[in-house]
């Protein structure tokens, strides 16, 4: 007797209720896996789309990178850092070696950027520096 009553505990009743439940609990969470993978790609890729590649480009991203070394330009929400003058100089640097070994072959306009974002680059330096 008591080995009939514990097969009978043993015993599991699954009903088209249970099923059903289960599969609508199964869905819910697979939606909510694809809600937030979605969520997390979006936010790993908060960017537009890329500038086109030109000596534009080339130029502002060099001065950028001095001007954050230099300290005078800050991300927002990061805590004032100190400026890096041999930073600062290598990027100013490689602005003047881009100018010296492009020289004769840019447009009017591509010496006068390049031309005045170093004159300003330096400029800069020269004050943080002082």
């Amino acid at each position: 007797m008591a080995d009939e009553k514990k097969k009978e505990e043993k015993k599991i009743i699954v009903d088209e209720d249970w099923k059903q439940e289960a599969q609508r609990e199964k869905e819910i969470l697979a939606a909510q896996e694809e809600a937030e993978e979605k969520k997390t790609q979006a936010e790993e890729r908060p960017r537009g789309p890329l500038p086109e590649g030109n000596l534009a480009a080339l130029i502002s991203m060099l001065a950028t990178q001095a001007l954050f070394a230099l300290g005078l330009l800050q991300v927002k929400g990061q805590d004032k850092r100190e400026p890096d003058l041999e930073l600062a100089k290598y990027n100013i640097d490689m602005l003047q070696t881009l100018e010296e070994k492009t020289k004769g072959n840019l447009t009017k306009e591509e010496e006068t950027v390049l031309a005045n974002t170093l004159n300003d680059l330096r400029m800069g330096y020269v004050q943080v520096a002082g």
